[in-house]
């Protein structure tokens, strides 16, 4: 008899762990099941309330977001052209020209070349032995510079320049000019309307000098400065100097432009340009300058 009542209870027990509702028909008495069914519902909701803790317990975590893509290699650039012609008792034609692309690959390196040149001529009258008068034309100048440079982007600031210029001029001392240069650049002003970079280091440059009738070979060293600044949103002022200086001459070009621009392609651009070599010929000066008036296109 014990063990019966034994197993009767046993099963009573489990009966109240699985259904709150049976421990009332079974374990309580008649008058007391509105208190079960409390018990009951009260059970019930705890355990509803147990179920989101234990969904959220188990819900994943959610996936590490893929890192971005790498920037896209990128070329931009633009070129201006400029003419002027004048006619009547004179009659002259001069033309310039520019060509700047550079080009990002999206990391460390940054390429960037550049091509200029100026062709100017006059017409002009002679006399002939039996006093005719003819009427000539003569190239006044004649001229055009490459440069080609790559730059290892350390930081955000500080580049390591590699530079190549080569130039042709058909009325300057030295008719022919190359140079090489291997030099660390810095942006020491950087914000939305402005930034100046300079950069300065050794090089080598060979030079033909039509005095002379020689080619001059020597070390130089190179120093940039490079300066642009926005006026207004559509007006900026830019400046490049650049200076070459070794043992046989100091070359020097200043450039400095005005632009305007019309739209997201199209600018009005005015030029002033200096060149100065230090050892020239007794017959010709050492500045020369070039005033410019072109019309620009970029692209980007």
């Amino acid at each position: 008899m014990p063990r019966a009542h034994f197993s009767l209870l046993t099963f009573a027990l489990l009966a109240t762990l699985a259904s709150p509702a049976l421990a009332t028909d079974v374990l309580l008495p008649r008058n007391d099941k509105t208190d079960a069914t409390k018990t009951g519902k009260a059970f019930g909701k705890d355990a509803a309330t147990a179920l989101p803790v234990v969904a959220m317990a188990v819900r994943p975590i959610p996936e590490t977001p893929p890192a971005p893509p790498p920037p896209t290699p990128k070329l931009t650039g633009g070129g201006e052209l400029g003419f002027a012609a004048a006619s009547g008792n004179t009659n002259t034609e001069s033309f310039n020209g520019r060509l700047d692309l550079t080009y990002t690959d999206g990391g460390a390196w940054r390429h960037s070349a550049s091509l200029f040149g100026l062709h100017s001529r006059s017409e002009y009258a002679r006399t002939q032995d039996d006093g005719s008068l003819v009427r000539d034309t003569r190239t006044t100048a004649n001229r055009y510079t490459v440069n080609a440079n790559s730059a290892y982007l350390m930081d955000d600031r500080g580049t390591i320049n590699t530079a190549l210029r080569h130039e042709e001029d058909d009325f300057g001392t030295y008719s022919r000019q190359q140079s090489l240069s291997l030099s660390y650049g810095n942006r020491v002003i950087k914000n939305e309307r402005a930034h100046l970079d300079l950069q300065v280091g050794p090089g080598y440059r060979r030079a033909y000098d039509t005095v002379d009738g020689r080619t001059e070979s020597s070390l130089i060293g190179r120093g940039l400065i490079d300066m642009r600044y926005a006026l207004t949103e559509n007006t900026e002022i830019v400046n490049k100097l650049l200076v070459e200086s070794g043992e046989y001459n100091t070359f020097a070009q200043n450039d400095l432009g005005v632009s305007v621009t019309m739209n997201s392609h199209l600018a009005l651009k005015a030029g002033w340009q200096a060149r100065h070599n230090s050892d020239v010929a007794e017959d010709i000066k050492k500045t020369d300058t070039l005033t410019t008036m072109n019309v620009v296109y970029r692209f980007k």
